[in-house]
């Protein structure tokens, strides 16, 4: 149980792409799919990227409210070392630090079904001062 968290996201688990929602700040909550991979541009991880990516800032404490709409799903991010099942009816918490800048890549786990691995979960993880312009970006 944290606290004291900066900022709670909450994750929510469909069929077959995931919503958030930055809870303590209005207005902010966008879908997340997977990018349809194209062999001419080569710039993206194919099956792991995803059109809008989760902006969290480093060295800060994070509560992750994860929960799901249709199936079981499960949240996890390997290179964090978090797995959090997603369960309709039922509101899962997780926290995180990250305590470095980078790009972490992670997708569901759970067979939830056919398309389970079409599931990508990208995290930015940025500056504060980079956090907070852009949240007034996307607020604005």
């Amino acid at each position: 149980e944290l606290n004291n968290p900066l900022i709670t996201l909450k994750s929510i688990g469909h069929q077959w792409y995931w919503s958030y929602e930055y809870s303590d700040f209005n207005n902010i909550e966008f879908d997340s799919y997977m990018i349809q991979y194209n062999n001419s541009e080569m710039k993206n991880f194919r099956l792991l990227d995803v059109d809008n990516r989760i902006i969290l800032p480093m060295n800060n404490q994070i509560r992750i409210m994860i929960t799901a709409t249709d199936v079981i799903h499960s949240w996890t991010i390997p290179s964090l070392g978090v797995k959090i099942d997603a369960n309709p009816g039922r509101l899962n918490q997780g926290n995180l630090y990250i305590n470095r800048p980078g790009i972490f890549y992670g997708q569901c786990s759970e067979i939830c079904g056919s398309n389970h691995s079409f599931m990508p979960i990208v995290i930015e993880s940025i500056s504060i001062k980079n956090f907070i312009n852009w949240i007034n970006n996307y607020s604005s």
